[in-house]
């Protein structure tokens, strides 16, 4: 049963940033040299597919990932809603609908969004029940399009797992879960495994680094395992000079702590 689990883990890179020079052909072309065949493309990278494409490029994009061996997973967007001033926080939250639009053209999962810490000179509460709102009115929209709100957990206090738990129980939608997202936060005395044990109710995808930082991700994976996790680890790594050869090194080594 365990090892059921363990293939239905899957390996997949975000631009962000190995591949974040590339245009789309050659994001795809890389990641299919390196075995790799899931991407989360990240807003403000060279491959160009944002809210802004017309119909016709949308459906262009969906048709080239369809032909290739890489499944376009989802969007990392920055969209985040946090701020005190209401028109910004209206501002974000239209952007993040577009994005949701976006991912359902193309034939996307998710759209990832993120808290980005406090806004200052406002109650903590008020604030996190301000990301609560975006989040379940953007959820709402995506609900209705087929798409899933992946909230990264992201950004000075709101890294901190007790307040990512916060926002998702304020939260409350289906549509609207968690990217772990592999912070020094996450590690007490060593371990992740309380920070794991308190997130997992939302866990929707994760944001995996370098593998030989001393995160331990040996442990982090076999909580995925025990746990029943079937999604993704997503490559968000630093460049490289030669980034299908790294990516094949980084599978290598992902196999190794995943097994």
């Amino acid at each position: 049963m365990q090892q059921s689990q363990t293939k239905s883990i899957q390996l997949g890179a975000v631009t962000y940033n190995v591949l974040n020079k590339m245009d789309l052909e050659t994001v795809i072309r890389t990641l299919e040299g390196a075995g790799i065949g899931l991407v989360e493309l990240r807003t403000g990278h060279k491959h160009g597919v944002e809210p802004s494409l017309a119909e016709d490029e949308r459906k262009r994009v969906k048709e080239r990932f369809e032909r290739s061996k890489v499944r376009l997973l989802s969007f990392g967007s920055t969209c985040e809603f946090q701020a005190a001033d209401a028109a910004e926080r209206r501002k974000q939250i239209e952007l993040a609908k577009q994005f949701v639009t976006l991912a359902h053209d193309t034939g996307a999962t998710a759209v990832k969004v993120r808290p980005n810490g406090l806004a200052k000179g406002v109650a903590k509460e008020t604030t996190l029940e301000t990301i609560a709102a975006g989040l379940r009115e953007v959820g709402e929209f995506a609900y209705v399009h087929g798409v899933e709100i992946w909230l990264e957990v992201h950004g000075g206090e709101t890294q901190v797992p007790a307040v990512a738990a916060e926002i998702m129980r304020l939260t409350k939608h289906a549509s609207v879960g968690l990217c772990w997202n592999s912070n020094p936060t996450d590690v007490v005395e060593g371990s992740v495994k309380a920070s794991f044990q308190l997130l997992r109710p939302w866990l929707k995808s994760c944001h995996i680094t370098e593998l030989a930082s001393g995160y331990p991700y040996k442990e982090l994976f076999g909580l995925m395992k025990s746990s029943g996790y079937d999604r993704w680890t997503l490559c968000e790594a630093a460049e490289s000079p030669e980034p299908e050869r790294f990516l094949k090194y980084y599978k290598a080594l992902w196999r190794e702590l995943m097994a």
